[in-house]
């Protein structure tokens, strides 16, 4: 199962991971995140052990949100040590986002 991450947890779980984390910024609102999520889901129990998979609310945290520019969701920021190491924009199919996170193993 993925995890929430929030303003306030973001530092701690997704920039001082030892693994590659892959953030879900979504919106109960947004059809396109809503195809994503189950995608998500699916790589949560795929990559458990190897990435932390994780999704996080822009309408309840906007802070994270804002500081990293989503300006369009679904997007998908892929980070490993604590830096941005690939983005995706918009719906993708879940082997694009698996070779992604492969690409940081």
């Amino acid at each position: 199962m993925a995890v929430e991450v929030n303003d306030a947890n973001f530092e701690e779980v997704v920039l001082q991971s030892d693994m590659p984390v892959l953030v879900d910024f979504w919106a109960e609102w947004c059809g396109p995140c809503r195809m994503v999520g189950p995608l998500v889901e699916e790589l949560a129990t795929e990559y458990e052990g190897k990435a932390v998979i994780t999704k996080m609310d822009v309408d309840s945290n906007p802070a994270i949100p804002a500081k990293y520019g989503i300006r369009n969701i679904p997007t998908i920021l892929f980070f490993k040590g604590g830096e941005i190491a690939d983005k995706q924009v918009g719906a993708a199919p879940k082997s694009v986002l698996a070779q992604k996170i492969d690409a940081l193993l």
